[in-house]
């Protein structure tokens, strides 16, 4: 796919002058060895005109020195090699290059710098001036009216460095292009595609360089060194632009940042590959840095070069496979891409990896990116980690960022959907989609942009300022990370230089059968780090609180949704994926070392031993825990919507779909989510599932919840089904907040619905009992689990303490009066603290609205029993008076 910023590309019109023909080696040699023989005698003689020059200068002579200067130029012109037929049309070049630059702009004289106009060359698109528009340039001191320098030929291009150049393919573009001492002064070279003139200026210095053709431009100054600081004066047809040169920079990149990226362990990844405004010897600009070891060249193209990469050659940093470029005088907002020149020779335009900023699709490029953000969430950072998740209340509503309220930026968002969470008692928020990806409509599980937040709703900035917001309203924010598979765009990662990079290189190992996707190839040591410093990444730089993983089943088996000989076993033998299973415990355990109060939150269908077992424990198949904190409950969410989905009449021969999750509850640390999965796409909202009629279906979905708030786990509910929306989600208009509106008639039903969910967050919230002893089975007492007929639960909840909660769920559509059930002989009375029959959420108003009393008559193996008022198809809590 071609992004629309660069349908225009400046590379549909490549250079304009013929190749020079193609030399003997022996010619080449004796022509190379003539012109250095000339180019020193030139050399020579010209430093003396120059010296004289400036002496004359001095003297108030400037006139006559001049021309002495001019007579030593001609003799010298005499003497050296007579140049072939080409520099005749070089020569003509530059006359009309000098006549345009004339007629618009005094910058020789001044060398003030200006940007390329929109009406430049017809070979150039049309581009905003781009240079200096954000980071100021560094202008050059005033040049003082001077002599003109003489510029000697420069020692000849080498042929096979013109050709590389040209091509795309130079790994070391910084020793040919810029200034170079040599014998008889210092080289300089330059690459600008379409350029008319390129001017050498440096303090009083101002000295034009041949057009050597092809966007090539050389000269040799009588120089002892390289000037410090000097600048490029370039003139295209149109306009002037000055600008420092490149190729006089060493490399931005230090040699530890080299060495942590071979080994596979740079933890701040983002901060050496991508692109990185930054001040490099003194100079402002931005560093431009990616990892493609198997292409043959890799230059930079963007805004500032027309999207022609010919003149921004990278070069390569050592056996790293990273390519480096600083450009000076560019910074945040321009647009970029990598022209990678494929091991084929065929060349590709790449977005970057690890841009930290994109633009809003369909259009692909990457955009440099500076943030400035000031955090105002410290209290929040400073007790977040003062309780571990699973020993903390913890109820998530699960939001479609583009969908909540459509239309809304990230800081529009920030004003709504942090009241609205805080007041409906949730505890966190789990965003999603975050990261950048093709297609709005989708739940955003085909990331193209692993490092930015979609631009749909704005900038990096804007939604750190949606997160700072969340957090100083007291709720903790999760997000969506998807490190299983990316897509096949041809822009993005998929056979990034060329060859499987990111992916496997395997087919049977890279193509995912389900979604057409590429599987990341977990075994390579740099697509580790580049996941890993990613899920950092969101929790530093974002202070994300929380990554909810998806699709984890699908990176443990080798054989995940294949059919046998389509899969290869690992070295044991074996099903398992040992490389996702070292990179998922390396994930962790870097994760909880380095950012302490996240959370790291598995989806992950399957039995694998040891989701949330810390990494350095084994299990009985020999395998480390993965080390997440959480991990969704996949299977109560199946069982126990599978129940509710029943007439109550049949309910009775599904009575173990409820209690079934009991037997395995403390096997890991566990969440029980009514995600966005279970109520899109044909599967019908949470309310829509419910037998019955409309009544029976809101008695049903409220049940249902009370159920599930008092279950041992923490919570997650997608947005729209706290109010009981009955239609499936859309991302066209997403929840119906329509029924919600006063002028509906049917408007108490959802509100009533959304006002028990504020309830129950609320007493669950106050309760340490429904939440302090999740993982420890001493927390979770069955008073009656056996009920079958009567399709009613009975469970104790106990707090480190040992206070209690009831919790009782009748779910047959019947009115139970003086249902007897044991309970401690410990409690003098229970009180009703929640009803989810109770009128004001809708319900019939059966309740038990005075302290029940045990009495001394034993039941259900218990000392003491009380007899309750079952409300039909109701959860009740009862906690000690």
């Amino acid at each position: 796919m071609t992004p629309r910023t660069t349908t225009s590309s400046g590379s549909a019109s490549k250079k304009t002058a013929e190749k020079p023909a193609e030399q003997s080696t022996e010619q080449q040699a004796e022509r190379t060895s003539v012109a250095k023989k000339a180019a020193t005698k030139t050399a020579a003689k010209t430093v003396k005109a120059a010296e004289k020059a400036a002496e004359a200068m001095k003297k108030g002579t400037a006139k006559k020195t001049a021309k002495k200067a001019g007579a030593a130029k001609k003799t010298a012109a005499k003497k050296a090699p007579a140049k072939k037929a080409a520099a005749k049309k070089t020569v003509a070049k530059k006359a009309v290059a000098k006549k345009t630059a004339a007629k618009t702009t005094t910058a020789k004289t001044t060398a003030k710098s200006t940007a390329p106009k929109k009406a430049a060359a017809k070979k150039i698109p049309a581009q905003k001036a781009t240079a200096a528009k954000r980071i100021p340039a560094q202008k050059a001191a005033p040049v003082a009216p001077s002599a003109p320098v003489d510029v000697a030929v420069s020692p000849a291009l080498d042929a096979a460095d013109r050709d590389r150049l040209l091509t795309g393919t130079h790994h070391d573009p910084h020793s040919v292009l810029g200034a170079h001492p040599v014998p008889g002064g210092v080289a300089f070279r330059a690459l600008r595609p379409y350029a008319l003139s390129v001017t050498v200026v440096a303090g009083t210095l101002r000295a034009e360089l041949h057009d050597d053709g092809e966007g090539f431009f050389s000269g040799l100054l009588p120089l002892r060194e390289v000037p410090a600081g000097y600048r490029l004066l370039v003139a295209y047809e149109g306009s002037v632009q000055e600008t420092e040169d490149a190729y006089r920079f060493l490399p931005s990149l230090g040699e530890l940042d080299l060495h942590l990226i071979g080994e596979g362990r740079h933890e701040e990844l983002w901060r050496a590959l991508g692109a990185e405004p930054m001040t490099h010897q003194g100079v402002t600009g931005t560093r431009f840095t990616v990892w493609a070891p198997n292409a043959r060249g890799v230059s930079l193209a963007g805004t500032f070069n027309f999207w022609d990469g010919t003149g921004y050659p990278m070069r390569s940093l050592g056996g790293t496979g990273v390519w480096e470029l600083f450009v000076p005088e560019i910074g945040e907002g321009e647009l970029y891409k990598f022209e990678i020149t494929r091991p084929d020779g065929s060349k590709t335009l790449r977005a970057d990896p690890l841009a930290r900023r994109t633009e809003a699709p369909p259009n692909t490029s990457s955009i440099v990116y500076a943030s400035g953000h000031e955090w105002g969430d410290a209290e929040w950072l400073a007790r977040r980690g003062a309780l571990p998740p699973h020993e903390a209340p913890f109820s998530v509503y699960e939001v479609h960022l583009a969908s909540w309220r459509p239309g809304l930026t990230y800081r529009q968002l920030a004003e709504q959907l942090p009241a609205y969470v805080k007041d409906l008692g949730f505890t966190h928020v789990e965003l999603m989609p975050v990261a950048e990806h093709p297609f709005g409509g989708s739940w955003g599980y085909q990331v193209t942009g692993f490092y930015a937040p979609t631009a749909r709703l704005g900038t990096p900035d804007d939604f750190k300022y949606l997160v700072d917001a969340l957090h100083q309203a007291g709720i903790g924010v999760l997000m969506d990370w998807v490190p299983a598979h990316f897509p096949r765009d041809d822009w993005a990662l998929a056979e990034f230089d060329g060859r499987p990079l990111y992916e496997h290189e395997d087919p049977l190992r890279s193509a995912h059968p389900d979604w057409g996707t590429l599987e990341f190839d977990f075994g390579r040591r740099e697509v580790r780090n580049f996941l890993v410093a990613n899920a950092l990444y969101w929790c530093e730089e974002f202070h994300i609180d929380g990554l909810r993983v998806d699709a984890v089943a699908s990176m443990l088996y080798l054989d995940y949704s294949r059919e046998p000989g389509q899969w290869v076993p690992n070295e044991h033998g074996g099903r398992e994926n040992l490389d996702a299973v070292a990179f998922l415990q390396e994930m962790n355990a870097t994760v909880y070392r380095r950012v302490p109060g996240v959370v790291t939150i598995a989806e992950e269908s399957t039995a694998w031993d040891g989701v949330t077992r810390p990494t350095h424990v084994s299990g009985p198949g020999g395998f480390g825990g993965l080390g997440f904190g959480l991990k969704w409950n996949m299977g109560w969410m199946h069982d126990s919507l599978e129940y509710m989905a029943k007439e109550p009449v049949h309910r009775k021969y599904h009575h173990d779909e409820m209690t079934f999750s009991m037997v395995y509850a403390y096997s890991e640390n566990y969440v029980l989510p009514i995600s966005h999965d279970e109520v899109v796409h044909g599967k019908r909202s949470l309310v829509s599932k419910m037998p019955g009629d409309w009544w029976q279906q809101r008695a049903n979905h409220r049940a249902y919840l009370g159920y599930m708030w008092a279950h041992p786990g923490k919570q997650l509910l997608f947005m729209g089904q706290e109010f009981a929306q009955g239609a499936e989600w859309s991302e066209a208009h997403g929840p119906d907040w329509w029924l919600l509106d006063p002028a509906y008639g049917a408007e108490p039903d959802h509100r009533g619905v959304r006002d028990l969910v504020r309830d129950l967050n609320t007493v669950y919230g106050q309760t340490p009992a429904l939440w302090q002893r999740d993982t420890d089975a001493s927390g979770f007492q069955w008073v009656v689990g056996d009920a079958a007929d009567d399709n009613v639960f009975a469970f104790l909840r106990f707090d480190a303490e040992g206070a209690p909660l009831l919790a009782v769920s009748n779910l047959s559509p019947v009115v139970r009066q003086d249902y007897r059930l044991g309970v401690p002989d410990d409690v003098p009375a229970w009180y009703e603290t929640l009803n989810t029959d109770a009128g004001r959420y809708g319900g019939s108003d059966v309740t038990n609205p005075d302290p029940v009393k045990p009495e001394p008559q034993g039941w259900h193996g218990r000392p003491a029993s009380i007899r309750l008022t079952l409300p039909p198809l109701a959860t009740v809590w009862l906690r000690p008076a």
